[in-house]
């Protein structure tokens, strides 16, 4: 059976649970060797199972935050197998929700610092590896929040919408140079995080996806793994939208 990434040498982000351990389990499904990085050892156990069915994993612990950090896993991944061709910069996490005017500056700061400068130092440091090959592909981890207003909704939202216009002048920045960056948003996804919330908070994400649900961490990685494929070498510089329709309402 043909793989449709095979060979490839993936770094994913983020991916020591939910969708970005997801994609880093059908990455390598799908023929990838793939480097984990993370700052939760947890991570290791994605490796492990990754492994245990015959793929080919490993975790390098990452601080987004860190520019030094960041530039070791790229070069780690270019050190272990010769080359990056792939980039899921997912690495991200929720914010504190509350009215603009009750902020307290320090979670905004930390919210940026790993959703946005997070996205950003990740595709530098991969980008200068591509750049070596003469081609690659990045997806960037936006989100819906970053295309409609949501209430107390202010940190998030604003680095998720800076990460899909960061995404769209990289893209044409490097389109010539034949890496290829899109962005995807996906809808309230069940991961985690989600599973923490109570039931009606749950209902109320679900009355706002149309299709009657919240997305999959799998459904959210096979729209990766498309964007990354050789299937999509005409895509760049776009925002996928996977979201059971919630921007379409």
């Amino acid at each position: 059976m043909d793989m449709m990434i095979e060979n490839k040498i993936a770094v994913i982000t983020g991916a020591a649970s939910g969708i970005g351990e997801a994609t880093a389990k059908l990455l390598a499904k799908e023929g990838a060797k793939v480097i984990i990085g993370d700052v939760a050892q947890s991570a290791e156990a994605v490796v492990e199972e990754i492994k245990a069915v015959g793929g080919e994993a490993l975790f390098v612990r990452c601080d987004v935050t860190d520019e030094k950090s960041v530039r070791n896993l790229m070069e780690t991944a270019t050190a272990s197998y010769g080359r990056l061709d792939i980039l899921v910069a997912n690495a991200g996490i929720p914010e504190k929700k509350g009215p603009v005017h009750e902020m307290q500056l320090d979670d905004w700061q930390k919210v940026l610092n790993i959703d946005l400068n997070g996205v950003v130092l990740a595709n530098k440091y991969a980008i200068q590896q591509m750049l070596k090959n003469g081609f690659g592909a990045i997806v960037n981890m936006g989100s819906i929040l970053a295309h409609v207003g949501q209430v107390n909704s202010t940190a998030y939202s604003a680095a998720k919408a800076a990460v899909v216009n960061f995404s769209r002048s990289a893209a044409v920045t490097y389109a010539t140079q034949g890496i290829r960056i899109n962005c995807i948003s996906p809808g309230y996804t069940e991961t985690p995080l989600l599973a923490k919330l109570p039931e009606e908070t749950k209902q109320a994400m679900i009355a706002n996806h149309p299709i009657g649900r919240l997305g999959k961490p799998e459904e959210i990685a096979e729209a990766i793994l498309f964007l990354v494929s050789d299937k999509a070498s005409f895509i760049t510089g776009t925002v996928l939208h996977v979201d059971g329709g919630y921007t379409a309402v």
